[in-house]
This record gives structure tokens, sequence and C-alpha cells, in this order.
């Protein structure tokens, strides 16, 4: 009797919801930025480049307005003089840099190597900048990373990476890709990031082997046409075969790019969780690569008037992408959040107070 009632009270518990699929969505127009674009161009030139730093925060913060999830819109808060500020110590070590290299090669080393030290310090930092200063419906993002990580993502990986052939280069990229994800969080819900080396030397891998197939495939192709012309056309028909094959071999690598970029953005996406909530890339390679060269055709057409909208194309394509899988409601989420990193959310944007991320 007791199993039957327990049956009973088991049968009738109700089943766990199904997860909502959110998706993001850039709603702005390549007009609206084109306007932004042209004024900030002006402006930076006319100031000899000072005015920069209000055009990047014009400009995040146009992108940032018009990203919606659910409903609502992403933020961004960043201060044009933190960041004219990081651009500023850039700028300072490069000209020391190069008087050095004129001076004297020995402390121009020397300076490299404080620089190649100092440089992984201001990354994180500037990682800090950035997520602080970002919001969604009131709550602020924050970058927890500590130094130390940053300076195996940001120096030795790197240094590994070329000391073996870029043999390393997926796992580098693989490390970079988890210190950023696994140590931000929006409000006090960490993300979580579970993709491995073996994802990403998956993407490498097959981008190689595309581009080995593509040579391939053009050398055979354009040899054996530039064989037969070179016969009948003699010295001039060669210097037509060598400029095909070279044509031929540009294009196919031209849709390596979006190949990578497409497969690079899934990969990192589908292994991200905040909380509960997962999230779901899609992005298509030949959609991608569509948009690259359309994109690329009309900036030569327009002389370079049509960058803003190329931008705006392809930031749509790669937002309206991604989903993410909520497993509760985001109003629930945000409200209990709130109340928890309310002021601590203000007090971080002072602490990290320089962008070094041009």
């Amino acid at each position: 009797m007791n199993d039957i009632a327990s049956e009973s009270v088991l049968g009738s518990a109700p089943a766990p919801a199904a997860p909502q699929p959110l998706r993001l969505r850039f709603i702005g127009s390549g007009s609206e930025y084109f306007r932004i674009w042209i004024v900030n161009l002006l402006l930076t030139v006319v100031t000899l480049g000072i005015y920069s730093a209000w055009a990047k925060v014009r400009t995040l913060q146009y992108f940032y307005r018009n990203t919606q999830l659910a409903g609502s819109s992403f933020d961004y808060h960043g201060s044009p003089i933190a960041i004219l500020k990081g651009r500023a110590i850039i700028f300072v070590l490069a000209v020391a840099f190069n008087v050095l290299g004129h001076s004297s090669p020995v402390l121009s080393l020397v300076f490299l190597a404080l620089l190649a030290a100092a440089f992984p310090w201001l990354l994180v930092r500037s990682l800090r900048f950035r997520m602080a200063n970002s919001s969604y419906r009131g709550l602020r993002f924050a970058f927890t990373g500590k130094d130390a990580e940053g300076y195996m993502v940001f120096l030795v990986w790197p240094i590994l990476s070329v000391f073996s052939a870029y043999l390393l280069a997926p796992l580098a990229h693989q490390r970079f890709k988890r210190f950023q994800h696994k140590n931000t969080r929006f409000g006090t819900t960490s993300f979580d990031f579970s993709g491995t080396p073996g994802n990403f030397y998956g993407v490498y891998l097959r981008t190689f082997g595309l581009a080995l197939l593509a040579i391939a495939v053009a050398g055979i192709v354009i040899g054996g046409l530039g064989m037969s012309i070179g016969k009948t056309q003699g010295t001039a028909g060669k210097a037509i075969a060598i400029a095909l094959t070279v044509v031929a071999m540009y294009a196919a690598m031209l849709f390596l790019t979006p190949y990578f970029l497409s497969r690079l953005q899934n990969v990192v996406w589908n292994h991200t969780t905040l909380g509960t909530h997962r999230f779901q890339s899609q992005v298509g390679a030949l959609k991608l690569f569509w948009i690259f060269v359309s994109n690329a055709v009309l900036i030569v057409i327009t002389v370079g008037l049509f960058t803003p909208f190329a931008r705006v194309r392809t930031l749509r394509y790669k937002l309206d992408s991604v989903t993410m899988f909520a497993s509760g409601s985001l109003d629930t989420f945000v409200a209990g959040e709130t109340a928890k990193v309310g002021a601590l959310g203000d007090a971080a944007v002072d602490w990290y107070d320089i962008d070094i991320a041009l």
C-alpha cells in the first residue's frame, strides 16, 4: 500500500522545466553606426588621435546598448580618461623602445624584457576594467583573474608556442579562453568553461587540413592550366599562370578565416555556462564567408565608407547566432544578484581605471 502511495506521489511530481531558449539580438543599423563612425573618425584626425578614447566609448556604448537578451539591453560605462591613460602608457613605452633601439641595442633588449614582464599585468587590469564597466539590467560584470595565471596565459604560453613552432598554439588559446571565461562573473554568479585542448586542436587541425587541401587543389588545377598556357603563350603565359595560381590560392585561403572564426566561436560558447544557464552558438562558415567577401567588395567599391556597415553586418550575424538556454527566469536571477553586489560593483570601477585594449 505504501509502495502504491509512493508511486502515486512520485508520478504526480512536476517534471523539471525545460531550459528557455533566449536569443541574443543586435537591433542597431549600419546607417546609425555610420553617423557615429564618421564623426569619430573626423574628430580623431582633428585632435591628432586624442579623441580616439572618446570614440571608443561612443562605439562600445552603441554596440552594447543595441545588443539585447530577453528584451533588455547591455550597457557600457567606461571612462574615456581611463582609456586615454592606457593609450598614453602604450605610446610612451613605444617611444622609449624606439629611442633606446637607436641609441643602444643592449638597452633596447633589456627594455623589451621589462615590457614583456609588465604587459601581462596591464592586460589583466584591462580585462578587469572592461568587465567592471559592462552591465546588463543594471548589474555589473566583473573579472577576478589573478596576475600569476595572467602571466602564464599572456607570456609563458605564447613563448612556448613560438619555441614549439606553434604546435602548442591551440593549447595556449584554450588556456586563454579558460582564463577569460572562468574568471568572469555576472553579479556574484561565475561563468564556467569546459572547453578542452582537444576541442581547440580540432579547430586548428581542421583549418590546417583545409589549407593544405586548398593549396594542393589550386596547385594542381592552375598548374595544369598554366602549363598549357605557357606552351602556347611563352614567357607571358607563364607569368599569367603564376598570377592565376596566386589568385586561386588567395581565394581558397580567404575562406579559411571565416571558417576558423566560426568554428572557434562555436567551440567557445558551446562550452560556456553562467551558473545553471548554458549557451549555444551556431555560426555557419559559409554564411560568414559570404558576409566577409561581400563586405570586402563593398568596402573597396565605396573607398572605405562601407566599413561601419560591414562591422554591423558581421557583428549582427555573430550575435544572432548565440542562444542562452536559461534554466529559470532572468528577472528573478537579476533581482537576487542586484541586492548582493550593487555597492561592490560601483567600487570595482574605481579600482581598475585603466584600459590598454586598443
